[in-house]
């Protein structure tokens, strides 16, 4: 899996594509998932607006509730945080 420092994408997809998700190792996810939330979140912050994260019908509705729980739990927040955060006006 040396190819993770070159193109930590492109490992992620071909491992799914082999379905082997589950053998990409934690490291690679981390580095993954972090650039992808601190480049989302400037974006959605410099735009006003929400960017669709995923193209429709591309995740389920399982993998993404899985993931957005484990954010929720990486960052420390509780269910009244992430409320306040969805109801945010301005957004939508």
């Amino acid at each position: 899996m040396a190819a993770a420092n070159d193109n930590p994408v492109a490992l992620i997809e071909d491992a799914l594509a082999r379905g082997e998700g589950h053998e990409v190792p934690d490291d690679v996810l981390q580095r993954v998932f972090t650039a992808a939330a601190r480049a989302y979140a400037a974006k959605v912050e410099a735009s006003g607006r929400e960017v669709p994260p995923f193209a429709p019908q591309s995740v389920s509705a399982t993998e993404a509730v899985t993931t957005a729980c484990a954010m929720i739990r990486a960052a420390d927040l509780n269910m009244f945080d992430v409320t306040m955060w969805f109801n945010r006006q301005g957004r939508g």
